[in-house]
This record gives structure tokens, C-alpha cells and sequence, in this order.
């Protein structure tokens, strides 16, 4: 696979405000294949961060690069090439599961054959084939966010961007969502995961982001981040909070 990052964020200051930005300096990259954990507090600047790499937001400084072409240059090529999956699910409330599926291979150029195929197993894998033909205003919040993640998935762009994933879906749902994120990363895609759920996250994860006050404080594998805590051999939850303590 390329050495050449997924995504690459270099020295990003932004927010809402240019006078106030969230996010001070930001620097970090994702490779193919690797699954990325971007941790922090309520308010660290995991969202805006995201925000930015979706282009929904403008950098007030640094750039942000996907498989090296930044929005700006080539807007088609960046945003064809990423995939998000919003923390509360957004649908068409008149359309139904299999429609939602069929409009977002149809944006992503999916050919025939390949959605059929995806959509099947997608539909299987989460346990929504009886709720295939219903309106998403007649789903529960936890079928809303399989619909969602369903769309992401049945694309195979390089980058997904993937914001608290976990919240409303049932026990078999997450397993479900893990072991697919897994097989959609040894297939070379990668993915940058924002989730509170540290526990989770702890042994599906090669690398951590951490995020406080809108300043990485901390980067690297388990280990790496570990020994940045002066933790060696601790667990994501205790390092992640020995590491938000000593940045307060």
C-alpha cells in the first residue's frame, strides 16, 4: 500500500470565530488501513476538528489534505474520496431503508452489481433486512444510526469519518459495526473514529489522537501514548485521564 497519507492535517487553527478559534495548531496523519481514535473531553475540539475535514468548516490557518488534494484545489476528487457517519442520524424521513441505500451508492458512482452485493450483506449484517421496505420516520433511533452507517459503508471511499458511532445501537449492533470496521480496514481503507466509549475503542484502534482544549496533548499507539503518560502498560481510560489531568 502507498506510504503517502489518507489524510494529512497540518498545523490547523480554527472555529467559529476568527478572533476565538477551538482548535489551536493541530497536527496529525492517517495512513492506509489504520483505524484512528480521536479522544477528548466534552468541548476538546473533536467536532470541529471533524468539521473541518469534512469541509464544513474553513481553516483559519494550516491545511488539510485527502490522498494529497486539498478541497480547495480539487473539491470533486477531496470530497468523493470520504465518507461520514454523524453522531445523530439524519434521513429522509419519506424514503425508505433500501432507498436510502440506493441513493447514497448512486452519489458514491457505486455500480449495480457491487450495491446489490453490499446492500445484501449490509442489510444481513445488521439485522435490518425486515426493515429493508419501511420509512425511516417509522424506525427507532437505533435503526436510524444503522441506516447511517449502512450508506457510509456501501461506498468504499478511502477516508471514513466516523463521529460516535456507538450511541443507540444495541450490543449486537456494535459488535456488528466492529468487526465490519476491522474487515473495511484490512481492505486498506482507513478510518477516523470519535467515540467516548474508550473501553471499546481500546483494542480496535492502531493509533490515538488525543485532543484537550483544541490542542493534540498526546499521539501515538496504546504503548506510545502510555509512555507519554507515564503509564506504561495502562489501560486507554486511565491513560486518557492521567493525560487530561496533567493538561488542565
Amino acid at each position: 500500500m502507498s506510504e503517502m497519507p489518507v489524510l494529512q492535517v497540518d498545523e490547523l487553527t480554527g472555529g467559529y470565530s476568527v478572533g476565538r478559534p477551538v482548535l489551536h495548531d493541530i497536527s496529525f496523519e492517517v495512513k492506509p488501513g489504520e483505524m484512528i481514535g480521536l479522544i477528548g473531553l466534552n468541548g476538546a475540539g473533536k467536532s470541529t476538528t471533524m468539521k473541518h475535514i469534512l469541509g464544513l468548516m474553513l481553516p483559519h490557518q494550516g491545511g488539510i489534505w485527502i490522498n494529497g488534494k486539498s478541497r480547495g484545489e480539487e473539491p470533486e476528487a477531496y470530497q468523493s474520496s470520504l465518507a461520514f457517519v454523524p453522531e445523530s442520524p439524519l434521513l429522509y424521513e419519506e424514503l425508505t431503508v433500501r432507498e436510502h441505500l440506493e441513493f447514497a451508492a448512486r452519489a458514491y458512482g457505486v455500480e449495480p452489481e457491487a450495491y446489490q452485493e453490499r446492500a445484501d450483506r449490509l442489510l444481513k449484517l445488521f439485522r435490518m433486512e425486515e426493515k429493508a421496505d419501511s420509512l425511516s420516520m417509522h424506525l427507532s433511533k437505533g435503526m436510524k444510526q444503522k441506516v447511517m452507517i449502512m450508506c457510509a459503508f456501501v461506498a468504499r471511499p478511502p477516508l471514513y469519518i466516523i463521529d460516535e458511532p456507538f450511541l443507540g445501537l444495541d450490543p449486537l449492533g456494535i459488535r456488528s459495526l466492529l468487526d465490519f470496521m476491522l474487515e473495511i480496514k484490512r481492505s486498506g481503507s482507513s478510518i477516523l473514529l470519535s467515540s467516548h466509549i474508550l473501553s471499546t475503542i481500546e483494542n480496535y484502534c492502531d493509533r490515538f489522537i488525543v485532543l484537550h482544549q483544541g490542542r493534540v496533548i498526546a499521539q501515538g499507539s496504546l504503548a506510545e501514548i502510555g509512555e507519554q503518560a507515564k503509564m506504561p502498560g495502562g489501560t486507554l481510560e486511565n491513560i486518557f485521564y492521567a493525560l487530561v489531568k496533567d493538561g488542565e
